[in-house]
């Protein structure tokens, strides 16, 4: 009788944890003002890549659409101001390949039916694990994700990493310098992303 030598075989699961798991990970920590001049230096390596970057107000994604066209970036942005057909259209360009980068929110993300995405950025964090986990889903593990990491998302980071119960790689963006932050006026403080769960650390004059 021969010695049995098979090794087990592991077994795979599916759920969106276990996809996030497999996934290719990683984080650029870096303040919110400087988080576009770092967005164009990462994306200098996907120019002719299908890229999703998901960002949380129309607004913003707005003024990255337009930024990046600026740059000779193939881009869009897709939100809930455009009409259906619209969004669809743009998710039909993106899957023929004709259209390279989608600037979207998770709210759209999830009625595109975008394929064959080789990056998403996570320009903002989302708030919960269950909708970082949904991001990653989408690239069907062929893929990978960044996410820009500033002060104030780094509550939601946690959160994420310790329901991974892994440490996310943290990414060198070569070229990239920090500047000072800026002095805010009452116009900018309004487009800075609040959440409630922050607001006890901010001044009382940031709350004004």
């Amino acid at each position: 009788m021969s010695e049995q030598t098979d090794t087990p075989k592991e077994d795979i699961y599916y759920d969106q944890r276990s996809v996030a798991l497999r996934t290719t990970q990683s984080i650029c920590f870096v303040k919110e003002h400087d988080k576009a001049t770092m967005l164009l230096l990462l994306l200098k390596d996907y120019k002719e890549k299908q890229v999703v970057i998901v960002v949380k107000s129309k607004k913003k994604a707005d003024a990255l659409s337009e930024l990046l066209s600026s740059k000779e970036f193939n881009a869009t942005a897709v939100h809930g101001n455009h009409r259906e057909t619209q969004q669809q259209e743009a998710a039909g360009k993106f899957n023929d390949g004709s259209l390279h980068i989608i600037i979207t929110t998770d709210m759209i993300l999830k009625t595109l039916g975008l394929e064959n995405i080789k990056l998403v950025l996570s320009y903002d964090l989302p708030d919960t694990p269950q909708e970082y986990y949904n991001r990653l889903a989408y690239m069907k593990e062929q893929g990978e994700s960044i996410a820009l990491i500033s002060p104030e998302d780094e509550y939601n980071l946690n959160e994420i990493e310790y329901n991974m119960k892994k440490e996310i790689e943290e990414k060198t963006v070569e070229g990239f310098v920090a500047t000072a932050t800026p002095t805010y006026t009452n116009k900018t403080k309004k487009d800075r992303t609040k959440k409630p769960r922050h607001r006890k650390n901010k001044t009382k004059k940031e709350q004004e």
